[in-house]
C-alpha cells in the first residue's frame, strides 16, 4: 500500500497539536475520520504512532523517529502540487523559443518584459539561431515554439502564423543607391554585395530572386549574422540586403534602407511548433501576446 497525502496530514496535524479533536477540527474532518486516517498510515509503514488513552496522546519513539521525515514529505508533496498548479494554470513555466536573430534582437525582449509583467516566475530559453537550425530545433522537442523562415513543407510542423519580412538594400548614405527611392533588381547586380550566408533564410530569398532573373551578383562577403554584414558595409565592401525589421539597419546612423522594387524580395516568416506536441500553458500566453505583436512589428500577414 502506498502513502496517501491526506494520511501523512493528518499524522502530522495530531502530531502538532497533541489532540485528536484540535486536529480534526484543523483538518475540517470529523474525528472518526480522522481516526480511521492514522490507522492507515499505521498500517500502511507497519509500526504504531501514537499511544493513545482517554486523556492524551502522545508519540512513540517510532513516531517520534517518522515525524521529520513525513513533515519534509508533506511539504515537498504540497510544494509539488502547487508547481503543478502553477503550471497548469500558466502562471510559471518556461518558454522554449527558438527564433531568427532578427526576431530575438527587436520584438521578443518587449515580449519578455510583458509576460514577466504578469507572469514573474516564467523563464526562458532562448535560441537565436538561423532558419535551419529553428526548424531543427523545434522538430527534435529541444524548444516549443519556433519562429522561421524560408521553407515549410515539412508535415512535421503546425503553423500557428505566417507572413512575410519584406528585404531592403542597406548601404552607406554617400553610395549611389542611397539616392534612389528604390531599388531595381538589375541595380544589385552592378554593385558589390554583402550577403548573409548559405543556410539563412535571407540568403535563400536573395539567391533565389537573383537566380529567377539569370543574374550572378558579385559577392565580397558572406556572414552569417546580420549585424557583421552591417559592419562590413560600414567598412565599405558593398551593399547587403537584409529584413526591414533588422535593428541593425536602425542602429547604423550612417547608413540608410531602400527597398527594392521587385516582389520576390520578401522573406516568409512562420511561427511553428511541432505538430500534435501540446504547449505549456505559459507558452501559450506568450504565443497570443507574440501573434498580437507581430500584427505591429513590421512583418506582413
Amino acid at each position: 500500500m502506498d502513502l496517501n497525502l491526506r494520511d501523512i496530514r493528518a499524522f502530522v496535524a495530531v502530531a502538532q497539536t497533541g489532540n485528536f479533536t484540535r486536529a480534526a477540527a484543523r483538518l475540517h474532518l470529523s474525528q472518526p475520520a480522522l481516526t480511521v486516517q492514522i490507522r492507515r498510515l499505521e498500517e500502511t509503514v507497519g509500526v504504531r504512532l501514537f499511544d493513545r488513552n482517554s486523556r492524551n496522546v502522545a508519540l512513540t519513539p517510532a513516531g517520534r523517529e517518522l515525524l521529520p521525515v513525513l513533515q519534509k514529505s508533506l511539504h515537498d508533496m504540497e510544494h509539488v502540487l502547487i508547481d503543478a498548479r502553477a503550471l497548469g494554470e500558466g502562471s510559471s513555466g518556461m518558454v522554449r523559443i527558438a527564433c531568427l536573430p532578427t526576431f530575438a534582437a527587436s520584438v521578443l525582449p518587449d515580449l519578455i518584459l510583458d509576460l514577466k509583467k504578469d507572469v514573474p516566475h516564467a523563464g526562458f530559453d532562448i535560441r537565436d539561431v538561423v532558419a535551419s537550425m529553428v526548424n531543427t530545433l523545434v522538430r527534435n522537442e529541444d524548444v516549443d515554439i519556433g519562429l522561421t523562415g524560408g521553407d515549410l513543407s515539412d508535415a512535421a510542423f503546425e503553423i500557428l502564423h505566417s507572413g512575410v519580412d519584406r528585404l531592403v538594400v542597406v548601404c552607406p548614405k554617400e553610395h549611389p543607391l542611397a539616392r534612389r527611392r528604390r531599388i531595381k533588381l538589375k541595380d544589385l547586380v552592378s554593385v558589390p554585395l554583402v550577403l548573409t550566408a548559405q543556410g539563412t533564410s535571407v540568403r535563400a530569398v536573395v539567391d533565389a530572386a537573383l537566380a529567377s532573373a539569370s543574374y550572378t551578383p558579385e559577392i565580397t562577403c558572406e556572414p552569417t549574422y546580420m549585424m557583421t554584414a552591417v559592419a562590413m558595409v560600414r567598412g565599405g565592401l558593398g551593399v547587403t540586403i537584409l529584413p526591414g525589421t533588422a535593428r541593425e539597419v536602425l542602429a547604423e546612423p550612417g547608413l540608410v534602407a531602400r527597398p527594392i522594387d521587385d516582389a520576390a524580395f520578401v522573406r516568409p516568416i512562420a511561427l511553428i511548433k511541432k505538430r500534435g506536441r501540446t504547449l505549456p500553458p505559459v507558452t501559450e500566453r506568450f504565443v497570443a501576446a507574440m501573434l498580437n505583436r507581430i500584427g505591429h512589428a513590421g512583418w506582413i500577414q
